[in-house]
């Protein structure tokens, strides 16, 4: 388990964007692709960390790429496994062992809420609700499901680095 987990989305074009996770042992970056509400599942997914359920999934299309993200808490880690497809439009159903694992990583589950917060925060500063959906096109920026992250992620990770930092 490292503790210099990186995390980065930032919009690369309308309809696109540009997601990178990195530590100090491997690096992934992927152009995801507006068909999906792909912030907003990751958002969702990485809240439900703190709840009942112990695993998450989402997947982001790349098109015609699939890449499959699998987060199982165990305490306060999360064992992050992502797996690629190489055609969504067949391996949704696909079990993840049919994938190929392309990135590997044990993170706390603090550090995972805390840099994906921050990363969907810093493309909110950036762009606003308006300019997000301007360029995001098909989906708005999810404002309901950063603040649930915001809000477990003080709660329960008592993270004092975000407490007097406004919600913009």
């Amino acid at each position: 388990m490292t503790n210099d987990l990186r995390f980065g989305w930032e919009l690369s074009g309308t309809g696109w964007a540009t997601c990178r996770i990195a530590d100090g042992s491997s690096e992934r970056q992927d152009t995801v692709s507006y068909c999906t509400d792909a912030l907003a599942d990751l958002l969702h997914g990485v809240a439900g960390l703190y709840g009942t359920f112990a695993g998450q999934r989402f997947s982001f299309d790349l098109e015609p790429a699939e890449v499959r993200w699998i987060l199982r808490r165990r305490g306060s880690d999360v064992d992050i496994t992502i797996y690629r497809f190489p055609d969504i439009s067949t391996s949704l159903d696909a079990p993840d062992r049919e994938g190929t694992p392309s990135r590997t990583s044990t993170q706390t589950r603090g550090l995972l809420g805390h840099v994906v917060m921050e990363a969907a925060q810093s493309v909110l500063r950036l762009h606003g609700e308006d300019g997000y959906l301007a360029k995001w096109v098909e989906h708005p920026f999810p404002v309901a499901a950063l603040q649930d992250l915001r809000r477990l992620h003080l709660q329960h990770d008592g993270c004092e680095r975000e407490r007097d930092v406004a919600f913009p």
